[in-house]
């Protein structure tokens, strides 16, 4: 077995357990046997002293700028953080900790804002959207209802309609008068009157 003096250069020839990293990320990839010659030093990157394994997933075991001991960092790797002042999902790829820009904390709606350290839903904003949907949807069913009444009052002002037509006619008129109606600021809690059969 290998002996070293103060200056780390085998005084004794021999093997040695070492511990390697990365020699880019410094990280910590695991310990193998070394035979080290009398006056040389263990292979680049590779170190005696052994690291002490983390008791959780989220830290990475680094060596240090100066290469005198193993540190823990923080690793959030293949985790998604988000950016705090827009909620954009980003895909973490390198060992550290993350810049106070983002949050592994995923926002719940898009109107959430990144306040003390949490994200708060934006209710005006979300309010605002929710009568913007519920203003298309009531275009939408205008539409339709224009669409159905057409031909029903074609065949009404030619005086060529059934009873059955004219009754829808007036069902679709009603139809079309309630959806007018419908109060959008009640958004998302609207009851859509329901459509002629």
């Amino acid at each position: 077995m290998a002996r070293f003096d103060d200056d780390g250069l085998a005084i004794v020839s021999g093997w040695v357990a070492v511990y390697r990293c990365h020699p880019e990320t410094r990280e910590y990839i695991g310990a193998d046997m070394d035979h080290v010659p009398r006056g040389f030093s263990v292979a680049a990157n590779a170190y005696l002293d052994a690291p002490e394994l983390p008791g959780t997933h989220d830290v990475a075991i680094c060596r240090s700028g100066d290469e005198k001991s193993w540190r823990h960092v923080p690793d959030y790797r293949s985790k998604t953080a988000y950016t705090t002042d827009t909620g954009r999902p980003i895909n973490i790829t390198a060992i550290g900790a993350l810049p106070d820009n983002l949050t592994l904390q995923s926002p719940q709606t898009p109107f959430d804002k990144w306040e003390n350290k949490q994200w708060v839903t934006d209710k005006s904003a979300l309010k605002s959207h929710q009568i913007e949907q519920a203003e298309q949807q009531k275009i939408s069913l205008q539409q339709q209802a224009d669409a159905a009444i057409k031909p029903l009052q074609d065949a009404i002002d030619l005086d060529i309609a059934t009873d059955t037509e004219k009754s829808a006619l007036v069902e679709w008129k009603k139809y079309r008068v309630r959806v007018n109606r419908v109060d959008l600021s009640t958004a998302p809690d609207i009851n859509w009157p329901e459509q002629p059969a």
